[in-house]
């Protein structure tokens, strides 16, 4: 964050794909501030800049568009998330939270990091369902068909 003109710079190992979907994530942050704090300036009169350093997992799909949104929402009202928290879901021009790939991978990666509590597309429920039981044990799963849904359970 710096103050600036509100523009967003996205640098780092992205695909073409991802380069889009922070785009379209910084826009629905900037609607979602707008419902959430209709006197809140900060996306006009700062500059987000946005990295993705290059690492081992190629970063070119769109999973990550709700925890950006999050993000960047969390750098606007000055509010951190949970701690014990991951989510994923691509997310659309108008806030609603679309499926994506991988969940089993996306679950089991989560239960290895101490994630207690997750935020999944809820078009992805059948596939966490699928999920061997020993998985999900201990997981507090929430399903989002939009992101004001994905907000309420990051805040909370």
């Amino acid at each position: 964050k710096q103050r600036g003109g509100g523009m967003l710079k996205v640098t780092g190992q992205l695909g073409s794909v991802m380069k889009e979907s922070t785009e379209i994530a910084y826009t629905v942050s900037r609607a979602q501030l707008a419902d959430i704090d209709p006197s809140s300036s900060f996306f006009d009169e700062n500059d987000i800049h946005m990295h993705v350093p290059e690492g081992a997992t190629p970063k070119d799909g769109p999973s990550a568009g709700v925890t950006m949104t999050t993000a960047m929402l969390s750098l606007a009202l000055g509010k951190p998330i949970r701690n014990d928290l991951a989510m994923t879901g691509e997310i659309s021009l108008t806030g609603k939270v679309l499926p994506i790939g991988g969940i089993k991978e996306k679950v089991m990666a989560a239960r290895r990091a101490g994630i207690k509590c997750i935020i999944l597309p809820d078009q992805n429920k059948r596939d966490f369902d699928e999920i061997p039981e020993y998985l999900k044990e201990g997981l507090d799963a929430h399903f989002a068909s939009d992101y004001p849904t994905v907000y309420d359970v990051s805040f909370s």
